[in-house]
């Protein structure tokens, strides 16, 4: 207890005695300075900054409002701090007291200058954001923020590690701590690292994109946004389908997005009771009703089979769109349009049916 009562006397001590050395008219002097350095800052924020923002704004590039921006951050706490360093220049002061003080200013300034990486970091994500929207480009967006999200997060370890490493600790030994927890973290993270690796392989390779219709499985739907970890996906239900990068990269994906043409396959069957002529009619028939559609393009119809209750045709043909939805209007074209085709010929399609023959003994 004595020790610690003759060590704080001391310092008592010295300060009484720094600050004995400056006379009355010193502090007058550093108090005038004090005032005067305020409020040339306060005339620089309040005056000198409007103006600068109104001529920004007139410019036709955004980079000047954004350096006025980041400038219009810079706190009070920062100007009173400098001031007040300035100030003490004109009086003897501890030593202590002025670390103290530079502390303080390092401390405001690392904090500012995170901030204005921030809003540069924004700006030019936001751009780019807004940039793809105007051409209608979604695909990419959400990566942009993730990676700007990924340029803040650097920038503020890096912060942190000035501030440590300016109060006097060994940023060395704290990185080997960091290296020694990073090994112990990656292992208990994982399947998170696992997912944000996914998520740069999907931005890169593109296997889809933001907007395109893909089938995962079972599931289907359109990618709304692939996120840090996992890609949402908005089902043809209606809800939202939330799967793990990891998972969509180590699966297959059909993408429809992708797809320039639709070749379509199906069949139309007629009953057995059809004559050969107008089983000779129906492949001419069904060629015209789609050569007839403009995004249509035939590509064979064949008699294919004798079935168990019909006689059926394959159609193929090609639709010169990927639209699922325009796809359906013109299969619902055609398919009007051989029904009222056979009506006019007089055939009938087939329906599943059964003969039982009866043996009379």
């Amino acid at each position: 207890m004595a020790f610690w009562d003759n060590f704080n006397f001391r310092i008592l001590e010295r300060i009484s005695s720094a600050f004995a050395a400056n006379t009355a008219y010193d502090y007058l002097i550093a108090l005038i300075a004090f005032a005067v350095i305020l409020g040339i800052f306060k005339g620089f924020k309040f005056f000198l900054l409007k103006r600068l923002r109104r001529f920004a704004e007139k410019t036709s590039t955004d980079y000047d409002l954004l350096a006025v921006d980041i400038v219009e951050t810079f706190g009070w706490p920062l100007y009173f701090s400098v001031a007040l360093y300035l100030a003490s220049l004109m009086l003897v002061v501890p030593q202590t007291v002025s670390r103290i003080i530079i502390y303080i200013i390092l401390v405001y300034l690392i904090f500012y200058g995170v901030k204005a990486c921030f809003a540069v970091v924004d700006f030019f994500v936001n751009k780019e954001v807004e940039k793809r929207k105007k051409k209608e480009i979604v695909e990419g967006t959400s990566f942009l923020k993730l990676l700007g999200n990924i340029v803040k997060g650097i920038v503020l370890i890096i912060a942190v590690l000035l501030v440590v490493s300016n109060l006097g600790f060994d940023v060395t030994s704290l990185f080997v701590g960091i290296g020694i927890g990073g090994i112990a973290i990656a292992f208990a993270l994982q399947n998170i690292l696992a997912d944000l690796f996914s998520s740069f392989s999907i931005y890169f390779d593109k296997p889809f994109e933001e907007g395109d219709f893909i089938i995962v499985g079972s599931d289907m739907g359109i990618v709304k946004r692939i996120g840090f970890k996992s890609t949402r996906i908005k089902t043809l239900h209606g809800q939202e389908l939330v799967v793990s990068n990891k998972e969509l990269t180590s699966t297959r994906i059909n993408n429809y997005k992708k797809m320039q043409r639709r070749r379509i396959v199906f069949n139309v069957g007629v009953e057995y009771s059809t004559p050969r002529k107008k089983l000779e009619k129906i492949p001419a028939i069904i060629r015209k009703i789609i050569d007839d559609i403009e995004l249509a393009d035939i590509d064979r119809v064949h008699f294919k089979e004798f079935a168990d209750s019909s006689l059926n045709f394959e159609v193929v043909y090609y639709v010169d769109i990927a639209d699922y939805n325009k796809y359906m209007d013109i299969q619902q074209e055609i398919n009007l349009n051989l029904v009222s085709a056979f009506e006019k010929e007089n055939i009938a399609f087939a329906f599943p049916s059964r003969t039982v023959y009866l043996r009379k003994d």
